[in-house]
C-alpha cells in the first residue's frame, strides 16, 4: 500500500502562484512514479505532471508546460507541484497519485493509489 496526502491548495488571483505538496509513505520504491492529476466540475480527471521517484525524470501536460514544475523533495519524501502564472481554467481539485513502477502513462486508471485531493481556485 502507498499512502498519499496532499496539501497546499487555496484561492489565488489569476497570474498568482501556489505550491502543492504530496507526502508519500508506505510501499514507495526507487521505481515508483508520482503523478498529479486534476478534475474540474463536470469534466474528466486529467493528467497534469509526473515524476519518476528516483530518476527525477518529469513529464507535463501541454496545458501546464512552462508554468508548472514537479519536483521531489528527498528529505521529506514529498513531491511538490509549483504552479505559476495560474489561470482561471486551472481551477480544479488536484490529486496526487502513485504507481509502484516507472510509468509514462497519463491515464488515471493506471495509477492505483490516490490522495484525497486539494482544491485550487483561481479567480479572474
Amino acid at each position: 500500500q502507498v499512502q498519499l496526502v496532499e496539501s497546499g491548495g487555496g484561492l489565488v488571483p489569476a497570474g498568482g502562484s501556489l505550491r502543492l505538496s504530496c507526502a508519500a509513505s508506505g510501499r514507495t520504491n526507487s521505481r515508483s512514479t508520482i503523478g498529479w492529476f486534476r478534475q474540474a466540475p463536470g469534466k474528466e480527471r486529467e493528467f497534469v505532471a509526473s515524476i519518476f521517484w528516483d530518476a527525477a525524470i518529469t513529464y507535463y501536460a501541454d496545458s501546464v508546460k512552462g508554468r508548472f514544475t514537479i519536483s521531489r523533495v528527498n528529505a521529506k519524501s514529498t513531491v511538490d507541484l509549483q504552479m505559476n502564472s495560474l489561470k482561471p481554467e486551472d481551477t480544479a481539485v488536484y490529486y496526487c497519485a502513485a504507481v509502484t513502477v516507472w510509468s509514462l502513462s497519463r491515464r488515471s486508471n493506471d495509477y492505483p493509489y490516490w490522495g484525497q485531493g486539494t482544491q485550487v481556485t483561481v479567480s479572474s
